[in-house]
């Protein structure tokens, strides 16, 4: 089985076992994507591996090919000097070496076809990964906003029931009786204290003809109606006491000797 076989039986298997024990899919998602994470980590390990048993074949290729050339050299150089039996023994030794060239680079093809598969499945492990991790955000988000409806709606529920709203009511209609009852003593306060006959002159000088006034002014402004004439200033208090009857300035006249 192929270490990227392994991985996937791997993560099957952790998904597996969070979904049956986990009670929070965010967390699970999460642990899911750390361990992909982790398990990709060790894959680039195994990769690495590869790699460089590779560079090592290529280099022990490289090897034979210099030590066959070296030998015929060597052979070339006692076919020289005439001495054709050491020049035997150097090709035999050159074939050797060309031998085990051919197995080398044999070798070292056949692990460089494997790295380069193993580099593809490498990446497309990262892309799942990074696919992963986008789909993980979206089923947060998803999450979040169902369990936010589910709040609401469970709010709403126990909203539903009238007995929340029949107590704004009853505290609506004590405010009011609260208000009543303090502008009823206010307004019997301003009538139980000082002199009646003063506040009844004075709520009269206040007084305006209201409407009327008002509908003769608009008539003036229009050209319609003559402008109202002003109206007479109520005496003072002391020109009401100047028409006080004699009686009573008779009244108030011993009481003062006393």
């Amino acid at each position: 089985m192929g270490i990227f076989s392994r991985l996937g039986t791997l993560f099957k298997s952790n998904l597996n076992d969070l979904i049956s024990k986990a009670e929070d899919p965010e967390k699970m998602l999460n642990q899911i994507v750390i361990d992909m994470q982790s398990q990709l980590v060790e894959a680039k390990k195994q990769v690495a591996v590869s790699i460089a048993d590779q560079k090592r074949l290529e280099k022990q290729r490289d090897e034979q090919a210099d030590l066959a050339k070296e030998w015929e050299k060597k052979a070339m150089l006692a076919v020289r000097a005439g001495d054709d039996g050491l020049a035997r023994e150097a090709l035999k030794r050159k074939t050797e070496h060309e031998g085990q060239l051919a197995e080398f680079v044999k070798q070292t093809d056949l692990q460089k076809a494997a790295v380069d598969k193993l580099k593809d499945q490498l990446r497309s492990l990262n892309e799942k990964i990074e696919e992963a991790k986008r789909k993980k955000n979206i089923l947060v988000a998803r999450q979040k906003r169902a369990e936010a409806q589910k709040t609401i709606q469970a709010t709403m529920s126990g909203l539903s029931d009238n007995s929340a709203f029949d107590t704004f009511d009853r505290m609506a209609q004590k405010v009011d009786q609260i208000e009543a009852e303090s502008e009823a003593a206010t307004e019997l306060g301003n009538e139980m204290s000082g002199d009646t006959l003063a506040q009844k002159f004075k709520a009269l000088e206040s007084s305006d003809t209201g409407t009327d006034s008002a509908l003769a002014e608009l008539k003036a402004k229009m050209g319609l109606a003559p402008a109202p004439a002003p109206q007479a200033a109520l005496p003072a208090k002391n020109e009401l006491e100047d028409f006080a009857p004699a009686d009573t300035a008779r009244t108030t006249e011993p009481s003062r000797n006393k």
